[in-house]
C-alpha cells in the first residue's frame, strides 16, 4: 500500500511539473523529456513512456557498464583488446576493425563514444563480457537495478530489433547515470580526433558540443525505425539537466528541439533546499515497544529540488505520516512523507522515517524486567 501511494504521488508530481510550450509546440519528436539530474525532477515531457526504438542511445548503457567497471578495477584503459570474428557482422558506424586487430580499452571507448563505432563497441562487449549476448544480460540487469522497466536490450549498439526499446525516461536515468562518470568527460567533449597513427577519422556525432553553453556531453542515435534520437547533458551553476528526443524526424530536428528543452529548463527553473520544520516531526507514539512509548521520526533527505525561478516566496510544505506505529519498528522506517508545494502544486518528496530502532515487547523482556524490579527492591 505504502508504495502504490508512493508511485501515484510520484506520478503526480510528475505531471503538474509545468511543461515548455516551446518544446511541445511543433515538435518532431514521438517522445521527450527534460530532467534536473540530482532530484530526477520531471520539468517538460511529450509522450515520455512510450515504449520506441533508440538506435545508437542504446550505448548510453553500454557506456555505463564501462565505466562502473573502471572505476571498480575489473577493467583498464590501457588493456589490449584483440577483434574477433563478429566485428565483421557490424555496419552504419564503425572503424572498420578486422578479425585480429588489436586496440585499447581506451580506443575503443573513444570510437565508440565520438564516432558511435558499432564495431568498437561489440569488442569491448566480447572482450569485458565474453560475447556480446552475454554483455546485453548485463545491460538489462542493470537497467532493472536503476529503475527502467520500461526499456529493453537486444543488442548492445542499437540496431533495429524486436524486443529493443526504450522511453525517454528511461533513456534519462541511465544518462543522468552516465554522467555522474567524469572518466568518458574529455572524449564527450572532443570534435575531431584521429586512430590508427591518424589514417582513421573520428568526428563527434553530437553536434551540440560546439555551440551551447554548459554542454557536458551526450549521445546520438539514428535508424530507420528510430528516427533520429538524442539524449544530452548540460550544467549551468549548480543546476545539471538531461534532455532526451526520440524519434525525430530529421537530424536538425533532434538538436534543435534538444537545445528548446535545455534552454526552457535553464531560462525557467532554479535550486531549491527544502527546510523542515521540527515541530511538523513530532514523536509518534508506539504500541508494543520495549522501549519508550513515543519514536522520534526524520525525514529522508535534505536534498535540493527544483522550483520555478523566483517563487521561494511560494514555497510550502504538507507533512503526512501515520498516528501511531506498533512495535516492531525498524530504524528507517517510513512512516510518511513530506510534500514541497508551489501554488499548491507538489514539486517535490521525502520519506518520513523512524530515527530509532522500538523492539516488540516479549514474554521474556517481560519476565526479565520484572524480575531486575524484584532483585532491585
Amino acid at each position: 500500500m505504502k508504495k502504490l501511494l508512493c508511485f501515484i504521488i510520484t506520478l503526480g508530481i510528475a505531471l503538474a511539473m509545468p511543461i515548455s510550450p516551446t518544446a511541445r509546440a511543433e515538435s518532431s519528436a514521438k517522445a521527450s523529456i527534460l530532467i534536473e539530474a540530482s532530484s530526477m525532477q520531471v520539468l517538460a515531457s511529450s509522450n515520455p513512456d512510450e515504449k520506441l526504438p533508440m538506435a545508437s542511445v542504446t550505448k548510453t548503457m553500454s557506456l555505463l557498464l564501462w565505466a562502473e567497471m573502471l572505476e571498480e578495477g575489473t577493467l583498464a584503459l590501457d588493456e589490449t583488446v584483440k577483434a574477433t570474428s563478429a566485428v565483421q557482422d557490424t555496419d552504419g558506424s564503425i572503424i572498420w576493425l578486422v578479425p585480429g586487430e588489436e586496440m585499447t580499452v581506451a580506443e575503443l571507448l573513444e570510437a565508440v563514444i565520438i564516432a558511435s563505432a558499432n564495431d568498437a563497441c561489440v569488442a569491448l562487449a566480447e572482450h569485458t563480457a565474453g560475447s556480446e549476448a552475454q554483455f546485453v544480460k548485463q545491460m538489462n540487469l542493470r537497467a532493472k537495478a536503476l529503475g527502467m522497466n520500461d526499456t529493453h536490450y537486444a543488442n548492445c549498439v542499437g540496431y533495429d530489433e524486436s524486443g529493443h526499446y526504450t522511453t525517454a525516461r528511461d533513456v534519462a536515468v541511465v544518462t543522468a547515470e552516465l554522467m555522474k562518470h567524469v572518466v568518458y568527460r574529455g572524449w564527450f567533449l572532443t570534435w575531431m580526433d584521429y586512430l590508427r597513427g591518424g589514417d582513421t577519422q573520428l568526428v563527434n556525432t553530437n553536434k551540440m558540443i560546439r555551440w551551447y553553453d554548459g554542454i557536458l556531453g551526450g549521445k546520438t542515435g539514428t535508424t530507420d525505425n528510430a528516427g533520429c534520437c538524442l539524449s544530452v547533458c548540460a550544467e549551468r551553476g549548480d543546476m545539471r539537466l538531461i534532455a532526451v528526443v526520440l524519434g525525430c524526424t530529421d537530424d536538425d530536428s533532434r538538436f534543435n528541439e534538444a537545445e528548446a528543452l535545455l534552454d526552457y529548463g535553464f531560462q525557467s527553473f532554479e535550486k531549491f533546499t527544502p527546510v523542515t520544520d521540527p515541530a511538523q516531526l513530532a514523536p509518534i507514539p508506539v504500541e508494543k515497544g520495549q522501549q519508550s512509548s513515543v519514536l522520534p521520526v526524520v525525514a529522508m533527505s535534505s536534498s535540493e529540488c527544483v522550483i520555478r525561478k523566483g517563487s521561494s516566496a511560494e514555497v510550502e510544505y504538507e507533512y503526512t505520516f501515520v498516528e501511531q506505529a506498533e512495535a516492531p519498528v525498524k530504524q528507517g522506517q517510513f512512516l510518511g512523507e513530506y510534500l514541497v508545494l508551489v501554488d499548491g502544486v507538489a514539486v517535490f518528496r521525502s520519506d518520513i522515517v523512524a530515527a530509532a530502532e522500538v523492539r516488540r515487547v516479549s514474554f521474556w523482556y517481560c519476565f526479565t524486567e520484572i524480575l531486575s524490579q524484584l532483585i532491585n527492591m
